[in-house]
């Protein structure tokens, strides 16, 4: 009896996991399929394999809007709001994490009701303090606004993990004659790059699918990131689904790439969080 009812509960997980899996890896790959299918083939069976697989919805998606130059800005954007937005969030997070002061708990008080603050209640102060600075239309003023954008989470992210570090191994560097800088870049940073890269992660992937503000803080090709690419398909090239298909993939690809090279730093610090919280 014990048995059968241990052979039932497996095959009920099982069939739940593939239906999981299924829902969630499906539509991308009917996407990938689709990407190297013509729009006939697409319209008479979506779901059928392609009959012979062509590169022109690539090809197609690369000439029909300035998708490369999308790319590329969205790289710069996204890699460079996340490095900023780590490093000053990091020390903050570690003061905040290690220190009593004056105004430290109305900090995190602030924080916290930010997370509470729509996005589209920031569109308009956010596009006046970018025209006003001369920031519009700029990447600089892209970087900095994602970067602002996901300081809250970040700040949280990092403060926990730094309050679950033992404050002996600081002590010890102390002891040894390490300063204050020295002993966060080389002693505390290291040991902390699950938070880091938890962090690191949730903000390149908020950047690089944010939508709505790059879309009303810029106005030219030079600037505009990969969502705004889609919306261009969407609204120009809406029958061309080869080329959409194939723009998707190129979108999303980046963000499962970047996701597979620190899924192990990101497991690391969810198991380290759960053990020690």
């Amino acid at each position: 009896m014990k048995s059968i009812k241990t052979f039932i509960t497996t095959l009920l997980r099982w069939i739940f996991l593939t239906l999981v899996t299924i829902a969630t890896v499906g539509p991308f790959l009917w996407v990938v399929m689709s990407s190297f299918k013509t729009n006939q083939e697409i319209l008479s069976s979506p779901i059928s394999m392609p009959m012979s697989f062509t590169f022109k919805g690539y090809s197609a998606a690369l000439k029909l809007s300035p998708i490369f130059q999308y790319f590329v800005n969205t790289i710069i954007i996204a890699a460079l709001s996340t490095i900023i937005e780590v490093l000053v969030v990091a020390m903050a997070a570690y003061i905040i994490a290690r220190t009593s002061f004056f105004g430290s708990k109305f900090i995190v008080m602030l924080l916290s009701s930010s997370l509470l603050i729509p996005t589209a209640a920031l569109m308009m102060p956010i596009y006046i303090i970018m025209t006003k600075t001369g920031l519009y239309d700029t990447k600089l003023g892209l970087i900095i606004m994602d970067a602002a954008l996901g300081l809250p989470t970040s700040f949280f992210i990092l403060r926990n993990h730094f309050q679950n570090i033992p404050q002996e191994i600081e002590e010890a560097a102390y002891i040894d004659g390490s300063g204050f800088l020295r002993t966060f870049f080389t002693i505390v940073l290291p040991i902390s790059k699950s938070g880091l890269a938890t962090a690191g992660i949730l903000q390149f992937l908020t950047s690089w699918n944010e939508f709505m503000f790059a879309l009303i803080l810029t106005k030219s090709n030079s600037v505009r990131t990969l969502p705004l690419a889609l919306s261009y398909f969407r609204s120009q090239f809406s029958f061309n689904y080869t080329a959409m298909f194939a723009a998707l993939v190129i979108v999303t690809i980046p963000c499962i790439l970047i996701y597979i090279l620190i899924q192990e730093q990101v497991n690391d610090s969810i198991v380290a969080g759960s053990i020690k919280g």
